[in-house]
């Protein structure tokens, strides 16, 4: 006998909106700001993370870090090193570790092309963002190159000249 549905769904309507923006996927989780200061980010790409559940529970309260951490590819798999997701408030004696190494999850074709290219001088995987898709934690990692000083300064009077352009154009734009 065939089973009907019990409720049905709609495409592109949100599931619960009394949840967290957060959990729902609307906002990151958390972000590594300085990393496009420090390098020059080349290509980015989307990994599943393996987790336990109290470190899922860390993230959703907005407890992680990305600051000091890096990507590694060793023995035909991804890993997140020095990633820091503090211990969840209202865990038990299993707790999880706040810097353990965890596992990125990646298709086999990405992660040797990931390979291939980290083995160039001067690139690294660098962790962008944690975010929530679809209800699972998902790690953008970043392809890049690290930048000199002479870089970061470059940059630096790029975005200056950039924000007084705009503001002039705003001061026309309000003065006509």
């Amino acid at each position: 006998m065939a089973r009907q549905a019990s409720h049905s769904t709609q495409p592109g309507k949100e599931k619960n909106p009394k949840r967290e923006p957060k959990a729902a996927g609307q906002h990151d989780a958390a972000v590594n700001r300085i990393a496009s200061h420090n390098y020059f980010l080349l290509e980015k790409f989307e990994a599943g993370v393996v987790l336990s559940g109290t470190e899922v529970k860390a993230i959703r309260g907005g407890k992680a870090n990305l600051k000091d951490s890096y990507g590694l590819v060793k023995d035909g798999e991804l890993w997140l090193l020095n990633c820091h997701i503090s211990p969840y408030e209202h865990g038990s004696y299993a707790n999880h570790a706040a810097t353990r190494t965890r596992k990125l999850l990646m298709h086999k074709d990405e992660v040797v092309k990931l390979h291939v290219k980290t083995q160039i001088k001067g690139q690294t995987l660098i962790p962008t963002r944690i975010y929530f898709k679809n209800g699972r934690v998902k790690v953008e990692i970043a392809l890049a190159k690290g930048k000199q000083l002479w870089d970061k300064r470059e940059t630096d009077r790029r975005r200056t000249a950039d924000q007084e352009a705009r503001e002039a154009i705003s001061r026309g734009r309000k003065g006509a």
